[in-house]
C-alpha cells in the first residue's frame, strides 16, 4: 500500500499532520498527529481561582471567549455560584457572536477552496454571475459591477496571493464558473463583514480575542451611570475611552441591535444560501467523510439561572446516528486516554481516565526527529484521545444540531428539516462532510436570530431596574471551602469544550482541559480504535495524490484547531 503524507495541513488552526494508508485511489487509514506542544494546563496551576479563566483562555485564539467561559463556570461549579440573569444574558451573546462568525470564517476563509476553483471564476461572465445570485437570494451585492470587480480581484489573487495556492483547475471541481465566482467573491465580502461580530464581541469584552469582562459570578460590565465630571487625581487617562459607546447605555444597545441585525443578515442571505449551492453540485460528497455514528453535545446557552437550567442547545449523545431521541448526557462519563499519545499516566497507557483525575505528563517518545513517517510509532500525537463512556464521538455543529433535533427543539426541528431539502439523502445527507458544513451553516442562522430575543430580554430586565451583573458574595473567597472540585462545560464553534479543576486555599490545584478539536482530532484509544476525523477520512478517493483537495474537504469540515486540541 501507498502512505501519504501531508504536512503541515492548511487553513487550521495549528500545526497539524496526516498520515493515509492509500488502498488503491482511496484512503484505506489515516492517523492525524497534533505536532506542537503547549502545556497550558502546567501553566494555570498555582494561580488564584478567580484569575485562572484569564490564562485557561489562551487555549485558543479564535474560541478564546468560551475557554474563559468554560473556566469561570468551573470555579462557579466548585463552589456553588448563580450568575445573574444580566450576566447570563450578556455570556450568551458573546458566546452566540463567536460562534457565528467562526461559522462564517470557516467556509470562506478556510472552506471556500476546496469547493471554488480560481482558475473556472476568473471565466465566469458577470453578467450571468449576478443573474444566478439573484436567484440564490435577495443580497444587495448582486450588480454586475459587483461580480466584474470581484472578478479582477480573485484574477490578481490568483496570480499572486493566497489563491495561488489553490489546486488550480482539480478534476473534483464541479461548481460551474459563476457559482466559483459567486462563493470567492463573497469570500472577500466575509473579510469585511467579519468585524461586525467582532464589534459586538468587543463591545461586550472590551477586547477581541481574548475578552476581559468576565469574572467569576457574572460580568464586569455596568449599566451607564455617567461618571465623574473630570478625571481624578492619579486616574488613568481617559483618551479615545472616554468618547467610546457604553454598552449598555441607550446608545450602545441600540448599536448592539444594528450589529446583529448586519450579522443575520450576512449570514441568512449569503452564507445559507452559498452552502446550500455548493451541496447541490456535490451528491457524491453526501457520502464521504461521515466517520463517526456516535454524537455528543455538552449544552449551551442557558436560559434561566438555575443550577441546572433549561438550555437552548441541549446535552445529550445521538448514538448510532438514531436521531429519534436524544440520549442523556452526565460528565462523570467522559474520560481521556493517552495509549497514542505523547503523555505518560499514572495508572498505565491502557487505562481511561476523568478529566478530574488525569495528569499532563508530556513524554516524546519518537520517531527521532526529523522524521519521514509515523508508521510504526506506537505513539504519535500530542493530542489525547477522549471518550465519552468507552465510545469514541463526534462534537460540533453537526453534533449540537443532531442531538437538538433529536431532543425536539422547535426550532432547530423547522430549520434543519428545511436545509436537508437542499440534500439528495435528506437527514442521513448529514454524516457527512458537506452535512456538516450544512449544520454550521444552519446553527449561524440560529443563533444570530436568538441574539436579537436575547438582546430584547437584557434591554428589558434592565428596564424594570433589575442591574445585577455579578454574584460579588459569592465572589468572595472567605465564604468558599477551603477545597472544592468543579468542572466548567460550554460549546466551541468546533464542539465540546470542558474544565475540570481542583481548588485549594482559593488556588488552583489540578487543571484540565477537552476540548472540541480534542475530541474529533483525536488519534487511536485503547481500543485502537480511530478518532472521529481519522475514521472520516476513510473510503475517501484521492484523484491526485500530489493534489489532495478531497483530503482537505473533510478535514475542514470538521473546523479544527490543534492548538485549542492540544492546549
Amino acid at each position: 500500500m501507498t502512505r501519504l503524507v501531508i504536512d503541515p495541513i492548511v487553513r487550521v488552526g495549528g500545526p497539524l499532520r496526516v498520515e493515509l494508508e492509500m488502498s488503491g485511489a482511496s484512503v484505506g487509514e489515516a492517523w492525524l498527529s497534533g505536532t506542537m506542544y503547549r502545556g497550558l494546563e502546567h501553566v494555570v496551576r498555582g494561580r488564584e481561582a478567580r484569575e485562572a479563566w484569564l490564562l485557561a483562555a489562551r487555549a485558543c485564539g479564535a474560541c478564546a471567549g468560551v475557554h474563559a467561559l468554560a473556566s469561570v463556570r468551573a470555579v462557579e461549579n466548585a463552589v456553588g455560584i448563580v450568575v445573574p440573569r444580566n450576566g447570563r444574558i450578556l455570556r450568551n451573546l458573546i458566546s452566540a457572536s463567536t460562534l457565528a462568525q467562526s461559522h462564517v470564517a470557516q467556509f470562506y476563509l478556510r472552506q471556500a477552496l476546496d469547493w471554488a476553483d480560481p482558475s473556472s471564476a476568473v471565466q465566469a461572465d458577470a453578467a450571468a454571475t449576478a443573474t444566478y445570485a439573484r436567484s440564490l437570494s435577495d443580497w444587495p451585492n448582486s450588480s454586475v459591477a459587483y461580480f466584474s470587480d470581484a472578478r479582477d480581484r480573485v484574477s490578481a489573487l490568483l496570480a499572486s496571493g493566497p489563491f495561488a495556492q489553490a489546486y488550480a483547475g482539480h478534476p473534483a471541481y464541479r461548481l460551474p464558473p459563476e457559482l466559483s465566482l459567486i462563493v470567492l467573491a463573497h469570500y472577500l465580502e466575509a473579510l469585511d463583514w467579519l468585524p461586525t461580530p467582532v464589534r459586538l464581541r468587543t463591545m461586550l469584552g472590551g477586547k477581541s480575542p481574548h475578552p476581559q469582562t468576565y469574572l467569576v459570578g457574572g460580568m464586569a460590565l455596568a449599566p451607564e451611570w455617567g461618571g465623574p465630571a473630570s478625571r481624578q487625581v492619579g486616574e488613568h487617562p481617559w483618551g479615545a475611552a472616554r468618547h467610546a459607546i457604553r454598552p449598555l447605555s441607550h446608545d450602545g444597545l441600540a448599536e448592539m441591535q444594528t450589529l446583529i441585525r448586519a450579522t443575520a443578515g450576512f449570514i441568512d442571505q449569503v452564507l445559507l444560501p452559498d452552502v446550500a449551492a455548493v451541496a447541490a453540485f456535490h451528491p457524491e460528497w453526501q457520502s464521504l467523510g461521515g466517520g463517526s455514528s456516535h454524537f455528543l453535545s455538552f449544552g449551551e446557552f442557558p436560559l434561566d439561572e438555575l443550577p441546572t437550567p433549561p438550555l437552548l442547545m441541549p446535552a445529550g449523545r445521538v448514538m448510532d446516528r438514531d436521531f429519534s431521541t436524544a440520549r442523556p448526557f452526565d460528565q462523570s462519563s467522559v474520560a481521556e486516554t493517552v495509549a497514542h499519545s505523547w503523555y505518560g499516566t499514572r495508572v498505565g497507557d491502557g487505562e481511561l481516565e476523568h478529566p478530574s483525575r488525569t495528569e499532563t505528563r508530556p513524554s516524546f517518545s519518537g520517531p527521532l526527529l526529523p522524521y519521514s513517517t509515523l508508521e510504526g510509532a506506537a505513539k504519535y500525537s500530542w493530542v489525547k484521545a477522549p471518550r465519552y463512556a468507552d465510545d469514541p464521538m463526534e462534537v460540533g455543529p453537526l453534533a449540537r444540531q443532531l442531538v437538538a433535533y433529536a431532543a425536539g427543539v422547535p426550532a432547530v426541528q423547522t430549520a434543519l428539516g428545511n436545509a436537508v431539502r437542499q440534500l439528495n439523502r435528506g437527514m442521513d445527507g448529514l454524516y457527512s462532510s458537506i452535512g456538516r458544513t450544512l449544520a454550521r451553516a444552519v446553527e449561524a442562522s440560529l443563533l444570530a436570530d436568538r441574539m436579537s430575543g436575547w438582546l430584547d430580554e437584557l434591554v428589558a430586565n434592565l428596564a424594570s431596574g433589575d442591574l445585577a451583573l455579578v454574584d460579588l458574595v459569592g465572589a468572595d473567597q472567605s465564604g468558599w471551602p477551603r477545597e472544592a472540585r468543579g468542572y466548567g462545560l460550554a460549546e466551541a464553534p468546533g464542539g465540546a469544550v470542558g474544565h475540570w479543576l481542583t481548588l485549594r486555599d482559593g488556588r488552583i490545584a489540578d487543571y484540565q482541559i477537552v476540548s472540541g478539536s480534542t475530541w474529533n482530532a483525536s488519534p487511536r484509544d485503547q481500543r485502537n480504535r480511530p478518532g472521529a476525523c481519522e475514521r472520516a477520512l476513510e473510503g475517501t478517493p484521492v484523484v491526485d495524490p500530489q493534489r489532495p483537495l478531497e483530503i482537505l474537504r473533510t478535514l475542514h469540515s470538521f473546523d479544527l484547531c490543534p492548538s485549542c486540541a492540544v492546549h
